[in-house]
């Protein structure tokens, strides 16, 4: 049995999805339960693109104990610098450093030849090296380059020190036969093949980035990168958990194990899914709704016979339980405390779980039962409230007429919460009313570019998880997510989180 590392850069590629924005409260609570997973490499950030991906990238080097924390870099000084400098805290880390070498990006993007790239990768890879015990390159485009250059540029930068090599499908262009082939073709092309670990990067542009990742594993590949819920750009990237599961059920064919605890499966991709505001489709392989129901009457009868007839994959191999006991309002802080525990949220700060044991009390008050996904939204939701620079105090919209709604909103500075503001206004509709309200409290006028809404759980009781994109009147767009059991106040909680 071989054994393969898992890479997730959830925090990286995934934060390139459109309309996703994780703030470094998110990006730490992301990390240390991908850490829970078992994930073997995190890659937290890329430092030099913004002060708040260095302070993220920083404050995960400080967090993690186990998983190795990684950070992006070009092949360019200043941004080695900048990682180095992010991650130099991290008992365990690593660099990422990367160039294009297709023709297309030599030609467009770079404006460089073979030779200059080549003596770019020896000089960048061997300065990394002395920063960094672990340094992973990364060929930019590879499938897309010619095969014999490739395995020049790639044994380049073994020579120069790098100790993981990426061979990356950057546009989702190839397919697994070409790249099973691809990594055939390396191990017998570059000499040094066998002192670097190789590792697969695959987008989903032609759906194709697990069955790729899957053919590298294959053929030589010892690591894999991805993001959970295959989350990313455009199309998104390798979806990490149909990878593990698929090493897992399939095991005998692929002779392959991993470090990821598949218990903790359904939990990640449930964090990531709710931090990112991306909802998991009901058809989605391994995590979606309906990947363990079943309608067809024959399934129904071959299920309750034997559930192997018709699932390879049991709920609880996931974390998914199928018998979840809720708290209610008779429940008491020991037994809050108890099942904050089981679902792997540190209990040891008195005042967050007196604060938090209190948001759930008021939750049962209203609500039958509290499940688990209600207590996850709890947690989430004081994430977001705490990394908020306004606090919503009150809320109170009324219906003029037809075509008109009235907001009154009442809010504070979260560091200063005597620093009251309140004032009403109108629009068309109850939210876009309180959102109106919001900017003229404010004196601003941030644009509403992305809504949406989620049910914690079935039920009219349920809490609503609202999600929101705006832009600022200089043309930044931020993020913003809201949690309560109104939907009026989760919006108006979700917006004032996004405005910077």
């Amino acid at each position: 049995m071989k054994k393969i590392e898992f890479f997730d850069t959830t925090l990286c590629d995934g934060e390139q999805t459109p309309g996703v924005n994780f703030n470094t409260t998110e990006k730490v609570e992301l990390a240390k339960q991908l850490e829970r997973w078992g994930v073997d490499v995190i890659e937290a950030g890329f430092p030099v693109t913004s002060q708040g991906d260095f302070e993220a990238v920083q404050a995960i080097s400080r967090t993690l104990k186990r998983a190795r924390v990684g950070g992006l870099a070009r092949c360019v000084k200043r941004d080695i610098d900048v990682a180095y400098e992010a991650l130099k805290d991290a008992p365990n880390k690593q660099i990422h450093v990367f160039i294009a070498t297709s023709p297309i990006h030599r030609e467009y993007k770079l404006n460089m030849t073979k030779e200059e790239i080549l003596e770019r990768v020896k000089e960048y890879v061997t300065y990394a090296k002395t920063l960094f015990e672990h340094v992973q390159f990364s060929p930019e485009d590879a499938t897309r380059t010619e095969w014999d250059y490739l395995a020049k540029v790639v044994e380049t930068a073994i020579q120069a020190g790098a100790t993981v090599i990426n061979i990356p499908d950057t546009v989702g262009y190839t397919n697994p036969t070409e790249y099973g082939n691809l990594f055939k073709y390396l191990q017998e092309n570059v000499p040094s093949f066998d002192q670097a670990v190789f590792s697969s990067h695959c987008h989903d542009d032609l759906g194709m980035a697990v069955a790729n990742a899957l053919a590298a594993i294959e053929n030589g590949a010892l690591r894999v990168e991805g993001t959970v819920n295959g989350i990313g750009e455009r199309a998104g990237n390798t979806a990490l958990e149909e990878v593990a599961v698929t090493l897992k059920i399939r095991e005998q064919y692929y002779q392959a194990e991993s470090n990821i605890d598949l218990k903790e499966t359904k939990r990640t991709s449930s964090l990531v899914s709710r931090l990112s505001g991306m909802m998991v489709p009901k058809n989605k392989a391994v995590v979606g709704g309906n990947a363990f129901a079943h309608e067809s009457g024959i399934h129904q009868d071959g299920v309750l016979k034997n559930p192997e007839t018709y699932e390879i994959i049991t709920p609880q191999m996931v974390g998914v339980e199928t018998n979840e006991l809720p708290l209610g309002k008779l429940s008491g802080r020991h037994a809050f405390v108890d099942r904050m525990e089981s679902l792997g949220y540190d209990t040891s700060d008195s005042q967050l779980i007196d604060e938090l044991f209190n948001n759930f009390k008021d939750l049962a008050d209203r609500k039958q039962h509290v499940t688990n996904s209600d207590l996850h939204a709890i947690m989430l939701g004081k994430v977001a409230e705490e990394a908020a620079r306004y606090e919503l105090r009150r809320l109170q919209v009324l219906q003029i007429n037809d075509y008109e709604h009235v907001a009154t909103v009442v809010i504070n500075e979260k560091d200063n919460a005597e620093a009251v503001k309140q004032d009403s206004g109108t629009g068309p509709g109850s939210v876009e009313a309180i959102y109106s309200t919001i900017n003229k409290i404010l004196e601003t006028d941030y644009k509403l570019l992305e809504y949406s809404i989620e049910a914690i759980t079935a039920g009219s009781d349920s809490q609503a998880q609202v999600h929101v994109q705006i832009e600022s009147p200089e043309g930044d767009k931020f993020y913003g997510m809201g949690v309560d059991s109104d939907v009026l106040a989760a919006s108006a909680k979700a917006y004032l989180q996004a405005i910077r």
